[in-house]
């Protein structure tokens, strides 16, 4: 075997490692149910139940370098009310809805029919995502304004093709750690639809 061959088949067994190994910690880590009503390549309507979130208001621009991912992450590591420690999920909500812009986590199963702490953070609080239908697209790539702008337009091109409406502000959703490189990273933009489409 020639060196330019074998250097192909090393780099694309470490892409299989490294695509198995981001699967896995996705795996590792209890997600937020739904229930998929239909598909059209990267375009999915889901049904959600309503969701206990704990969240926090980001800056403007809605940049976690504002100490609001770790606001979060202290509440689940004791710091609250019960000094109880709570299993991380996924995937990360972040809310865009003009200057109101919000991170939140989606507690465990266990806390959905409430008995979750109190949070010791005035910044931090409990609250629900809504149930309803919702038009979802994946994309990947890094968490950025250019990619959450170009993945909502699709989902609105898409939507209006499907001749459904747009009954809300875009939820993104993050399901990777940042180490994760950006082009094996799970996103997904999210719009809450018509209730009665089929």
């Amino acid at each position: 075997m020639n060196k330019p061959t074998l250097i192909v088949f090393v780099l694309a067994g470490a892409v299989v490692v490294l695509l198995a190994g981001c699967q896995a910690v996705r795996a590792g880590y209890e997600s937020a149910p739904y229930l998929v009503v239909r598909t059209d390549a990267k375009f999915e309507l889901r049904d959600y139940a309503t969701l206990t979130v704990v969240e926090t208001p980001m800056n403007e621009g809605g940049s976690s370098s504002d100490g609001s991912f770790m606001r979060l992450f202290r509440f689940i590591s004791g710091a609250n009310e019960a000094q109880q420690k709570i299993a991380m999920t996924t995937p990360v909500f972040i809310s865009s809805g003009g200057t109101n812009t919000t991170m939140a986590f989606v507690l465990p199963a266990t806390f959905q029919s409430g008995g979750a702490p109190a949070p010791t953070n005035q910044l931090v609080t409990l609250g629900q995502l809504a149930a309803g239908r919702f038009a979802v697209m994946q994309f990947s790539g890094g968490r950025n304004a250019c990619n959450e702008a170009e993945s909502l337009h699709r989902l609105k091109t898409w939507m209006t093709q499907q001749g459904l409406s747009v009954l809300s502000p875009p939820l993104y959703a993050y399901f990777d750690p940042p180490w994760t490189p950006t082009f094996l990273r799970r996103n997904e933009v999210m719009l809450h639809t018509d209730a009665d489409k089929p």
